[in-house]
């Protein structure tokens, strides 16, 4: 008598379940428009969680009335589609001006620390954990794209408009009176580290756990995280920002992006996801 095969030879690296059969594993056309709908999706969650994280911390700070009360712009494209219209609707003016620059600093540092670095990054790894235990693979591409909204407006902010010359970066500067390298030094560091961690261990683990027979599909999710990353957050000092930030936006599309899609490219092709990583 043959001895049972075993059922994760298929799989040798990993023993969790396998995942859930759906339409976007297997069709094209609808892989490529649920990730279009996901893109928006979650750079809205991550945009949204960054500006109330600003105006919830005015307001627990007393400088804001109604922490719900964003300025919401216009019902355009660019808006509905990338909210460029939307701001916290916090006044930094008045704060300045009785003296609180470091209170002004918080606030204007909230988005990125607390709303990304504290709630939707941490999020988007533990959804992973619990998606990936459950076999729940809509769950996994949904806290990939939250992963990749979350690092990506880290990277908006440091290093692309540390140095603007306004925005929140300018803010925090000036309330802090301090220079801005050493913000690229103090929140440089653990996003920095965010961000090689996703590309050497969390793309790969999540990638080959979505899509283990289609290296195609793997392809093209490394490409798009790479061009959301470094071709869209990383841009956004492309203009009126400043010299300086222009320059790190010229940087970030013009060599960190393609030497992202190389690496990712990489990364997926020749890493083997530790089956216990994500347990």
């Amino acid at each position: 008598m043959q001895p049972r095969p075993d059922r994760n030879q298929s799989r040798p690296y990993s023993s969790l379940p396998e995942p859930s059969k759906w339409a976007a594993a297997t069709n094209w056309p609808a892989f490529i428009l649920l990730t279009a709908v996901m893109l928006w999706l979650l750079h809205a969650i991550a945009f949204f969680a960054h500006e109330y994280a600003h105006s919830f911390t005015a307001w627990i700070l007393g400088w804001k009335a109604n922490p719900l009360a964003l300025n919401y712009g216009h019902l355009t494209a660019g808006n509905v589609l990338a909210q460029l219209d939307i701001d916290e609707q916090v006044g930094y003016d008045p704060i300045f001006a009785s003296g609180h620059g470091a209170v002004a600093a918080g606030i204007a540092a909230a988005g990125m620390v607390i709303g990304n670095g504290l709630i939707t990054y941490p999020i988007s790894r533990w959804g992973f954990a619990v998606a990936r235990r459950r076999g729940w693979q809509f769950g996994g591409l949904f806290f990939y794209w939250l992963c990749v909204a979350s690092i990506g407006n880290f990277i908006d902010y440091v290093p692309t408009r540390t140095f603007a010359t306004h925005g929140d970066m300018r803010t925090i500067v000036q309330g802090l009176g301090c220079s801005p390298w050493w913000i690229v030094v103090v929140m440089g560091i653990p996003f920095g580290l965010a961000l090689l961690h996703f590309f050497l261990r969390y793309q790969p683990t999540v990638l080959y756990w979505l899509f283990p027979a289609s290296k195609a599909r793997r392809v093209v999710m490394v490409v798009l995280a790479a061009f959301a990353l470094f071709g869209f957050y990383g841009a956004v000092g492309w203009s009126g920002y400043g010299d300086i930030a222009h320059a790190i936006s010229m940087v970030s599309v013009c060599l960190l992006l393609p030497l992202a899609v190389v690496v990712g490219t990489r990364t997926i092709v020749v890493t083997k996801p530790n089956a216990g990583f994500y347990r």
